[in-house]
């Protein structure tokens, strides 16, 4: 119990924002680098493909999917921790290392195989799905700030999907396309579809469990 009360006095002493060493700035730069211009390739190949349209259709199109945004938030939040000297937020940065983790999880373990890409497309792709998310993770678990990582922080891991959720469903509902099959109406049930994102949002506060015990250990 000492020892508790000991760990968690020094916790709340922490900066809330602490420093991050020039490589972990560095390397935060060039993940940020590889998912915005993964984003930006895969606006080029897809309005070479006419599969949105012209260029703000295509904007609005690549804007329906938890991909895309989810990587444009991370790279932004990498941008802030490269040029912020005093580092960035403990439970948002792992937050959103557990949302693009589940991007490529999801993707790799469902979605793969549904859009073919080649060219650009294909390297656009991998890099949104696998470099960002693989690289991201390192990232976290090498320089990221969690040791002021606390159980209270679950409801943060969840903030950014439920918003998405509501986001995507309210889209769908206005002009029937839905980016994902697992939350598709007009092809599953409405309670299936629940029973879904249901499923997902315990996998991410479970995540969001698993984090937060990595954050202690780290304090050790």
């Amino acid at each position: 119990m000492a020892r508790w009360k000991w760990t968690r006095s020094r916790a709340n002493h922490l900066p809330m924002f602490p420093a991050l060493p020039p490589q972990a700035r560095f390397s935060a730069a060039l993940i940020a680098l590889v998912a915005i211009g993964s984003v930006v390739a895969l606006f080029f190949y897809n309005l070479d493909t006419g599969r949105y349209g012209d260029e703000a259709a295509t904007v609005w199109g690549m804007a329906r999917f938890f991909t895309i945004l989810t990587n444009i938030a991370l790279a932004l939040t990498l941008c802030v921790a490269t040029f912020r000297r005093d580092g960035i937020g403990a439970p948002w940065i792992a937050a959103l290392t557990l949302a693009i983790v589940l991007v490529g999880a999801v993707y790799h373990t469902l979605l793969a195989g549904i859009t073919e890409f080649v060219g650009l497309g294909a390297w656009a792709n991998q890099g949104l799905h696998s470099f960002v998310p693989i690289t991201c993770l390192l990232w976290w678990m090498v320089f990221a700030p969690k040791r002021t990582l606390q159980y209270r922080d679950l409801p943060m891991f969840i903030m950014w999907p439920c918003i998405y959720v509501a986001y995507a469903l309210a889209r769908g509902a206005q002009d029937g396309i839905y980016p994902y099959p697992f939350m598709d109406l007009t092809e599953i049930s409405a309670l299936a579809v629940a029973t879904n994102l249901a499923g997902l949002l315990l996998v991410l506060l479970l995540g969001g469990v698993i984090f937060v015990m990595i954050g202690r250990f780290a304090d050790r």
